[in-house]
């Protein structure tokens, strides 16, 4: 059974089309629709319900070797209040998830985790655990929101001085007094926009969400949904576990060599990722030149010859046109190279592209 959001409530009453998703009912637009959602968040403001990410946290003085053992980047010198994206991997070097840690101090660390992968991934880390190192489960507790677009910051502005606020990207503020709600504000996304993610207690999130809309709605924010966020994303090329990534698709595939760590002693997944090299298919994007959409798990051929097959796509409000990332082998990816792509039983022209098809 689908379990709701603290947040549930308040898409229901705003007319939210709430869908099953990652184990949680959650709303896949509201009646503004995807692409007037899209839009805000390019232009404006747009406001998201994350709390069915899931939140481990790591204590102890082995924390940070733990992390390091377990995840594919490396944390040794991150700052208190940085932020970390990391792959993390199986032995083979495919994917168990992808992830994201906050520095909370020394030996504290904040780990989000995929709403879908939640519990096979606390799983996964607390039986490889070693040394004085605890992992807590506090997904169940905490509410998270994503304010994003360009007029974020001034929307929290006009709630909090500016000092509260992170000022780098990829970086926190732990402790954040807003009208007598503590919260961590987060200068994080996943939409390609500026914005941030702002956590607080299942109790504060009804009226952070009004308050958050409340004080941007002249500012042009709206609520947004799954769709939307699914839209900016892919338009962002940032890849999504279960499409881009997979217990069998590894980070160096994805092009995420920049937060794998190969030069660092030994962590999981470390031989299965040299095991790999050279890469035999590699991450691109596709243009459609042609007529139609073109989605995920649709084969794509250079002529006759089978060459890859999509795993993501949709029509780019923003762009304006179809897009869709896959895998080719690395002799197949140039950029400007002609492919097709069956799109039930129709082959439908494109071209590859360089990534991001969109850039802030």
């Amino acid at each position: 059974m689908e379990r709701k959001t603290p947040l549930y409530d308040r898409h229901v009453a705003l007319g939210g089309k709430i869908v099953p998703f990652a184990g949680y009912l959650l709303p896949v637009q509201y009646p503004a629709g995807v692409i007037a959602e899209h839009m805000a968040v390019r232009t404006a403001a747009g406001l998201f319900d994350v709390s069915h990410m899931g939140e481990l946290v790591f204590t102890g003085p082995d924390a940070l070797a733990n992390l390091n053992h377990l995840l594919t980047n490396d944390f040794t010198n991150m700052y208190d209040g940085q932020v970390r994206y990391s792959p993390m991997c199986n032995e083979s070097g495919g994917c168990v998830d992808d992830l994201i840690v906050y520095k909370v101090r020394e030996g504290a660390y904040l780990v989000v985790v995929n709403a879908a992968n939640r519990e096979k991934d606390a799983a996964w880390m607390a039986a490889r655990l070693t040394g004085d190192c605890r992992m807590e489960d506090l997904s169940d507790s905490v509410a998270q929101v994503a304010l994003q677009g360009p007029r974020s910051k001034e929307i929290l502005l006009r709630l909090l001085p500016e000092e509260a606020l992170p000022q780098k990207y990829y970086s926190f503020v732990r402790e954040v007094e807003l009208q007598g709600m503590k919260c961590l504000v987060s200068r994080t996304g996943y939409t390609g926009e500026f914005g941030y993610e702002l956590y607080c207690a299942n109790a504060d999130a009804e009226r952070l969400w009004d308050l958050l809309l409340d004080t941007g709605k002249d500012l042009g924010l709206i609520p947004c949904g799954l769709g939307a966020r699914d839209t900016l994303r892919l338009e962002a090329a940032m890849p999504l576990y279960g499409h881009e990534l997979t217990e069998d698709t590894g980070p160096l595939e994805a092009g995420l060599d920049f937060a794998v760590k190969m030069g660092k002693e030994d962590f999981l997944g470390k031989a299965g990722l040299e095991a790999r090299l050279p890469l035999r298919r590699t991450r691109v994007g596709l243009e459609v030149t042609g007529r139609g959409i073109v989605r995920e798990h649709q084969d794509i051929y250079l002529g006759d010859r089978l060459a890859g097959q999509t795993t993501s796509g949709t029509h780019a409000p923003f762009l304006g046109k179809a897009i869709a990332m896959a895998y080719l082998s690395p002799e197949d990816a140039a950029p400007g190279t002609a492919v097709e792509v069956d799109v039930r039983g129709r082959r439908v022209p494109c071209k590859v592209v360089e990534l991001p098809f969109y850039k802030r």
